[in-house]
């Protein structure tokens, strides 16, 4: 059997705890006053206390006015919020699920969304409460388990903060059996084919993707970060980049309600944005909008990115793209590229506790270098379809195989590997990976060509990249042939790493240490 294992090592997925005392854990012991949502446009903000105690007193709210129970659905329906965060946690604090829909929904559509998923509260937009009604109506969901974003009452329907409680409820807690089989949300989605369907995603799947991709990103990510939340949260990426990881983090995210490219700039320039989530098309209108535009790097995904595209972008702005790929069904994270330009339509390496493997059409596993359709398998794997069993087991199999429907191949190519790792380095601007044979041990070690962004090559760097890259790979994977620091990468007209000029010292020239001569290690 041909399976492929991710490249970085397994990590702990905690079972002990939901998902709302995770991401409250506040890991980076960030004050309670900093501000981790802040309105792009009326520029208010919540600080992290605020949210701990505000979604508390929704989670009493929700329990003590509207008898909601452990296992309820609330549906949100509304564009992006900045207090969109107290409602879904709230929520799950209160044991329930959350059911976000896509606000360009008809009524026909909510109504759908509700029967299927068994909601039982609509928290919706003023500008989206009218169809809100409608839909409620034949989902047979009273006007009284209706609400509106925002403090003030919208067609006889109250806002949201008049359930916030006196009191502040004591959070849902589950056993360790019941954080891997309950659901915490339901997302929809086409899958594969046919008619949207409720994925049914777990305390457990989410967090092992939040556990996933911290440990992927490691140092790269912190507190002091500053995330645009411009995607819509009712979908999958933004959900949990937006809502959860960077809340998890301690870092800040400034909410824009609705795209427009002058108000996605300012935001970014007005507090300084390190990172924007964001989708192809918003790249295509950066590339035909020119702007400044001083982001740490972009994070694309939900959607194919276009190596023209990509290469259009880099020559406008020089932000390094960080390529995502996921699905609703996979909590959404699966992979994640290095701090590149698109090479080849690469959506990067495996997380963390993932498998893969390749399937041809006739069912047959396929080994390197071959397409056929991508099969994933992991703890961040939906529970299923809800009401769903045929669509499930369509996609599932009794080994816990999921079929992406998408079509990949699998890199032979080894250096690869370490080239994609060290690209994650903040002070890394390029990188390549030769092997170097060493009398000493009689066989070949890895070496890194690195091109140094933001500072002279020193020692103290050296000696940093060869602990980053051996904190992350197995032992025979670490840099034991050295780190060269070089001016550029010798590559092809297609952006072929040129590795044969590397072996005969072609094509690059070696930087001198700014600090005393290192010694050679072979």
């Amino acid at each position: 059997m041909v399976i492929f294992k991710s490249k970085y090592p397994d990590v702990e997925i905690p079972c002990d705890v939901g998902i709302y005392q995770f991401v409250m854990s506040n890991p980076n012991q960030i004050s309670d006053d900093k501000a981790v949502f802040i309105d792009a446009i009326t520029h208010k903000k919540i600080g992290f206390g605020d949210l701990k105690s505000d979604t508390r007193r929704f989670a009493a709210g929700l329990q003590d006015h509207l008898g909601f129970k452990r296992g309820d659905v609330l549906c949100i329906y509304s564009p992006n919020q900045i207090d969109y965060a107290t409602v879904v946690f709230g929520c799950l604090a209160a044991g329930g699920k959350v059911s976000p829909a896509n606000c360009s929904y008809t009524a026909k559509e909510l109504t759908y969304q509700l029967l299927d998923s068994g909601a039982t509260v609509i928290i919706a937009h003023p500008d989206t409460i009218s169809k809100a009604i409608e839909a409620s109506i034949n989902a047979k969901i009273p006007e009284s388990n209706i609400f509106v974003f925002g403090d003030h009452e919208v067609n006889g329907i109250q806002p949201y903060t008049s359930l916030l409680g006196i009191h502040e409820a004591e959070p849902v807690r589950f056993t360790p059996e019941e954080i891997k089989t309950t659901t915490a949300f339901l997302c929809y989605s086409s899958g594969t084919t046919g008619r949207s369907k409720g994925v049914e995603t777990t305390h457990y799947n989410f967090i092992a993707n939040l556990m996933q991709t911290r440990a992927f990103e490691g140092d790269n990510v912190h507190s002091s970060l500053c995330y645009l939340g411009v995607l819509p949260f009712y979908h999958m990426y933004a959900l949990s980049v937006n809502l959860h990881f960077a809340l998890l983090l301690g870092a800040t995210t400034i909410v824009i309600q609705k795209f427009d490219i002058k108000t996605f700039f300012k935001a970014i320039q007005d507090y300084k944005v390190d990172i924007a989530p964001v989708v192809p098309p918003i790249l295509l209108l950066m590339v035909k909008n020119p702007a400044e535009c001083n982001l740490k790097y972009v994070m694309c995904g939900a959607a194919p990115l276009s190596k023209s595209l990509s290469d259009d972008f880099d020559r406008i702005y020089r932000i390094p793209i960080k390529q995502l790929y996921g699905l609703t069904e996979t909590s959404p994270i699966s992979h994640i590229g290095p701090l590149e330009k698109l090479v080849n339509g690469s959506v990067g390496v495996l997380l963390p506790n993932i498998q893969a493997k390749i399937i041809s059409e006739n069912g047959h596993e396929l080994g390197f270098d071959q397409p056929g359709e991508l099969y994933l398998r992991g703890p961040m794997v939906m529970k299923g379809y809800l009401n769903n069993k045929e669509a499930t087991d369509n996609c599932i199999d009794k080994d816990g195989w999921f079929r992406t429907g998408d079509i990949a191949t699998v890199d032979k190519d080894a250096p690869a590997e370490l080239e994609s790792l060290l690209l994650t380095h903040p002070a890394i601007a390029d990188a390549a990976v030769i092997g170097v044979y060493s009398e000493k041990e009689a066989t070949e070690l890895p070496r890194a060509y690195v091109v140094p962004q933001g500072q002279g090559p020193t020692i103290k760097l050296q000696q940093e990249i060869l602990q980053f890259v051996a904190s992350r790979v197995s032992y025979f994977k670490r840099l034991k042939g050295g780190v060269v620091f070089v001016d550029k990468i010798p590559k092809s007209l297609s952006g072929k790493i040129l590795r044969r000029m590397l072996r005969n010292g072609k094509g690059f020239n070696v930087l001198t240490l700014e600090e005393s001569k290192i010694k050679a290690r072979l």
